[in-house]
């Protein structure tokens, strides 16, 4: 998939004709999934360019001053966008000059001039340019071709993010799994911590998940990926793991200001240190909690890698 962050950098040299979807579309859910496949059928049969406009940050940052924590920070909704077939994907800055850009001149100087857009599947929300006034019927109102995508509802409740928000901060990690279409996940970058695991005999990879949403602390087991990208492939091998989101209650006076992530590989032979990580949680081991000491929770830890292979079994 190519991304263009820059507009200078457009059009494309071939100018390819562009199917185009546009939205933050933050976690990239079972409605976000349905207007990307429906772009990516409508842009093979036009031998056209699969094409998503997103931006580098929530609009609502800039608009209210403040934004909700996304469930797919941007690196992590480009790797899904690759993932889900798109071809070329937009990253607009949302500033201030892009907030003012009237409907009308987006469409004229970034969909058409800039992207090549011959037609355009939006979601049925889908909202853009100042004071929002630009939709689906704006664009077939100046006569382009529009495909309309419904909302997608789930449990008899429309999918969407805030919904999914709600149930990853209650830990219903299974009801947004539904909404999700896979299982929740967290991605981010692999830092160096203390060193604390390795002492206790069990190594743990630290990921800074770079402002995503976490579920509630505690202990999970799921599956770890290796950045795909990186290995030049859609997916990879996944790795059984055990995870630890919480402060480390057991170590007095050493409580970090926010939740620690930290992956512990059940097969272990990796280095990690430097790479970006996808973990997709499996399910809930047990509560945070604190131990009267180092052995105590080695045992614990133990403990916890036995029932993470098992679940994971």
């Amino acid at each position: 998939m190519r991304v263009t962050k820059d507009l200078g950098q457009l059009p494309l040299a071939d100018n390819p004709p562009a199917v185009v979807s546009i939205g933050v579309f933050d976690g990239l859910h079972l409605g976000h999934q349905a207007i990307l496949q429906a772009n990516r059928e409508r842009a093979a049969e036009a031998g056209a360019l699969a094409t998503v406009v997103t931006f580098d940050q929530h609009p609502k940052a800039l608009l209210l001053g403040h934004a909700p924590r996304t469930l797919t920070t941007l690196e992590h909704r480009l790797r899904h966008f690759e993932r889900l077939g798109i071809e070329h994907t937009l990253v607009l800055e949302f500033n201030q000059a892009l907030r003012e850009t009237t409907a009308r001149d987006f469409v004229d100087q970034i969909l058409l001039a800039d992207l090549g857009a011959q037609a355009f599947v939006l979601g049925f929300d889908s909202k853009f340019g100042a004071s929002r006034e630009g939709d689906a019927m704006f664009l077939r109102d100046l006569g382009h071709e529009v495909q309309i995508i419904d909302k997608v509802e789930v449990g008899q409740r429309a999918v969407s993010s805030t919904a999914i928000r709600e149930a990853v901060e209650l830990g219903d990690l299974l009801g947004a799994a539904r909404m999700l279409g896979r299982p929740v996940s967290v991605y981010g970058e692999v830092v160096h911590g203390e060193g604390l695991g390795h002492k206790l005999g069990f190594p743990t990879a630290n990921l800074n998940p770079h402002h995503e949403l976490l579920p509630p602390t505690g202990v999970y087991a799921g599956w770890a990926r290796v950045d795909p990208l990186v290995q030049g492939t859609t997916r990879i091998e996944a790795l059984p793991a055990v995870v630890n989101i919480g402060f480390r209650p057991t170590l007095d006076g050493q409580r970090p200001e926010k939740p620690l992530f930290e992956v512990h590989l059940l097969e272990g032979g990796r280095d990690l240190y430097g790479q970006h990580l996808e973990f997709e949680f499996a399910g809930r081991l047990r509560e945070e909690q604190r131990f009267e000491g180092l052995e105590a929770l080695t045992r614990q830890i133990a403990l916890d890698c036995e029932a993470a292979r098992a679940l994971l079994a």
